[in-house]
């Protein structure tokens, strides 16, 4: 892992969503220098399923070494934004840093997103990060070293990336956006740069889309917490980065990468807006991350993705005696564990409706429509389908790279995965 170097001993660091995850683990990286830390988050009381509130942060920012000032802010309410602020300028005496982590998710499409769920993702994600830049900016332009570093993706505007999830996606795109326009429009006076993981991270957000499990192909928040001092300790001509965690921290010289897996050795999964035939991970929007080491990533990746490929083509088998393989697999357990129904709807060869009932009493899979209805359905190729239930494909991977589109109970879909890998040695 990446060492402290002091250098944000007596900063201020004004974090959103700095009560759990990603957000603490920033703040927590900071306090080790002895930096100060103004927690902006919404947890004041104990959550009934999420751990963690401002004051439980505060006092592990404290114990790390750092000072903390939690405050209440949900970053939807612009006057909670400027009392924080004005509050933490007052205790500190400015702020040399702000952290737009502050996040809302729904992977739904257009249709099934309720308009206040798209209201909470612009709010919170364009809305928030937009006005609470608006309002440190006035005291960063005051500090020697000044830096906001948004979590967001690099806008890559490969249709997959909307089709499946469009609301969503717009708004993490309006972070990106303010990156974009205030790295230039404030040039010279502070740095503005955007942070994205190459694998998905192990936070209360991930547990509740992918279920029980899931941890093991994520990575722990430290990743982007050594990423972020990383940025934020360089100088502020550094500006107007699109980075992705990884590469950032290979030319910074980082070479074991397990100490930041879960379960280590266990295949990760990839976050989403990265794709491995652009160049848009760790790159500058005009050009960042054009280094050696960020090449010879990408050609292996490029060949390693061709060799599953090529041996995902030598194991297909056809979909009817894959449905016929699942049905003699399915378990009682499998159904008191997954409570849900699953429907295919397959394109090209052996194409059509099939369905894996894992709800009934007992189970079932074959065609035709499932006898109750579906929670989930799942649109694909027959070809792809076969990859998916032999394990050569991933159904997160699938989802993510448009392979796979997905109606319904999101959480039901991934952890639909956790069968599929018991079921491949049967396959």
């Amino acid at each position: 892992m990446l060492p402290n170097t002091g250098k944000l001993a007596g900063c201020t660091l004004f974090i959103t969503g700095a009560s759990r995850g990603i957000g603490k683990a920033i703040a927590l990286k900071a306090a080790k220098d002895g930096a100060n830390i103004v927690i902006a988050a919404k947890t004041a009381e104990p959550h009934p399923t999420l751990s963690g509130t401002i004051y439980t942060a505060a006092a592990e920012i404290e114990a790390a070494g750092g000072k903390a000032l939690p405050c209440v802010v949900n970053v939807r309410e612009e006057q909670q934004i400027i009392n924080a602020v004005e509050k933490a300028v007052k205790t500190f005496g400015g702020i040399d840093i702000l952290v737009n982590n502050a996040s809302a998710i729904s992977l739904t499409g257009t249709l099934e997103t309720e308009t206040k769920k798209v209201n909470l993702m612009m709010d919170v994600n364009v809305r928030g990060t937009y006005l609470t830049s608006k309002t440190c900016l006035p005291h960063l332009r005051k500090s020697k070293n000044p830096h906001i570093l948004n979590l967001s993706p690099p806008m890559n505007l490969n249709p997959m990336w909307f089709k499946n999830h469009c609301a969503y996606t717009i708004s993490k795109y309006g972070m990106s956006m303010c990156v974009l326009g205030m790295a230039e429009e404030f040039r010279g006076e502070v740095a503005v740069n955007a942070l994205w993981p190459k694998t998905a991270i192990h936070t209360a957000a991930m547990d509740m889309l992918g279920g029980s499990g899931i941890e093991k192909q994520c990575r722990k928040t430290d990743i982007i917490a050594d990423a972020a001092y990383c940025i934020l300790t360089k100088p502020k001509s550094f500006t107007g980065n699109f980075i992705i965690d990884e590469a950032l921290l290979r030319e910074e010289g980082v070479k074991d990468f397990d100490v930041y897996a879960i379960a280590p050795g266990h295949p990760l999964m990839p976050d989403f807006f990265l794709d491995l035939e652009t160049d848009m991970i760790g790159r500058k929007q005009e050009g960042y991350g054009g280094s050696q080491a960020f090449k010879e990533e990408k050609k292996l990746s490029g060949s390693h993705q061709e060799e599953s490929e090529s041996a995902a083509a030598k194991l297909l088998s056809p979909v009817a005696e894959t449905f016929r393989v699942i049905q003699g697999a399915i378990t009682e357990d499998y159904v008191r564990s997954t409570q849900g129904v699953f429907q295919f709807e397959l394109s090209g060869d052996e194409g059509g409706t099939w369905y894996v009932d894992l709800k009934t009493k007992g189970g079932n899979a074959g065609s035709g429509k499932p006898p109750l209805k579906a929670d989930v359905i799942m649109s694909m190729s027959s070809t792809d389908f076969v990859k998916m239930f032999t394990g050569k494909l991933k159904p997160t991977l699938a989802f993510m790279t448009g392979k796979l589109r997905i109606k319904g109970n999101m959480a039901l879909a991934i952890k639909l995965e956790k069968m599929l890998t018991q079921l491949n040695s049967k396959l």
